[in-house]
């Protein structure tokens, strides 16, 4: 029951009750009224922002995003995978694949390199779960690029492997001058006493001591680069470029059997020991090069001496003594 107020007239010196004006009631129901509504907008965005009252779509939405964190975990676990035969892959590339075609191997700053500073990726950020995204795109890019790098690198190998013949028959495998046409093994390769100053310095080849007019041979299959004496010291001499970084020179020679851009043969004949340039007497001196620098020839002489040869011609190699050049 609503209170009944009074108010003291004093002109009557009596209480009379005070009446409320229609309109001051209407105007009360109707502030009432839009407070209520307010409250309850206000309420009802409360709850909608609480996880205690998810609507039906609300829960089909995080759903969804827990279904796809979960894809992406197991994507990203499938990708440690992926990365562990990938690095099989590329070992086997580089220390079996390319060590036996005598290739280098890429280097892994180049299988591992990122795409430099543009970011690539900007429409991925602002979101909940961006370093989740982010992350696997990255992954899956630089996987992608890896893929792309271990498959050019295979198409070579494959190609290398069908040019096999071709390479092992450019391989400079035998000695220039036959043993039985040999004096004797004068110096071999490394630190010599030069025979015109007497001092020590590198001697980058073999000198093998035989006849003048002796025929020295093409150890490997190449093509001619040079046949001329314009290399000072060298005198008449033969360059030969085999492909596949490897390339040969005869210095000292008598005559020459072959002529620039002749395509030629191992064991062809391309000339004859002499003693031209800056000789001591008449020798063969021999070069090796692979890929610009100079190696030691002994490596190379299994194509046409034995074992027991091989040990012996290595010990003559060996010593320091004076070379004939």
């Amino acid at each position: 029951m609503a209170k009944v107020k009074y108010y003291y007239d004093s002109e009557n010196l009596a209480y009379r009750k005070i009446k409320t004006k229609k309109r001051k009631k209407f105007g009360i129901a109707i502030l009432f009224l839009v407070a209520s509504a307010l409250f309850g907008f206000l309420s009802f965005v409360v709850l909608l922002n609480t996880p205690y009252f998810d609507t039906p779509k609300d829960r089909l939405l995080i759903r969804e995003i827990e279904n796809l964190k979960l894809n992406y975990d197991v994507l990203n676990k499938r990708m440690d995978q992926v990365d562990n035969v990938m690095l099989a892959i590329e070992d086997r590339d580089n220390n079996l694949y390319r060590t036996y075609f005598n290739t280098s191997p890429i280097p892994q700053e180049e299988r591992k390199s990122g795409f430099g500073d543009v970011n690539r990726y900007a429409v991925l950020e602002g979101y909940d779960n961006t370093q989740l995204v982010l992350n696997t795109t990255k992954r899956v890019d630089v996987l992608t690029k890896e893929l792309a790098i271990q498959s050019k690198s295979l198409d070579y190998i494959l190609k290398l492997a069908k040019e096999k013949n071709k390479l092992l028959a450019a391989i400079p495998a035998i000695q220039p001058v036959r043993n039985e046409n040999l004096k004797r093994m004068a110096s071999g390769f490394g630190y010599r006493t030069d025979p015109f100053t007497k001092a020590r310095k590198m001697h980058e080849g073999m000198d093998f001591t035989a006849k003048i007019g002796t025929p020295i041979f093409a150890t490997g299959d190449g093509v001619v680069a040079e046949a001329n004496s314009n290399a000072s010291g060298f005198g008449n001499h033969v360059v030969i470029r085999h492909g596949y970084g490897y390339e040969t020179l005869y210095a000292h020679l008598s005559k020459y059997n072959c002529k620039p851009g002749q395509r030629i043969k191992r064991g062809d004949i391309i000339g004859f020991v002499g003693s031209t340039g800056r000789s001591e007497g008449p020798h063969l001196h021999y070069e090796v090069h692979k890929d610009k620098k100079v190696v030691n020839p002994l490596n190379f002489y299994y194509g046409n001496i034995s074992a027991v040869e091989y040990v012996a011609i290595s010990k003559l190699a060996t010593q320091e003594n004076q070379s004939l050049d």
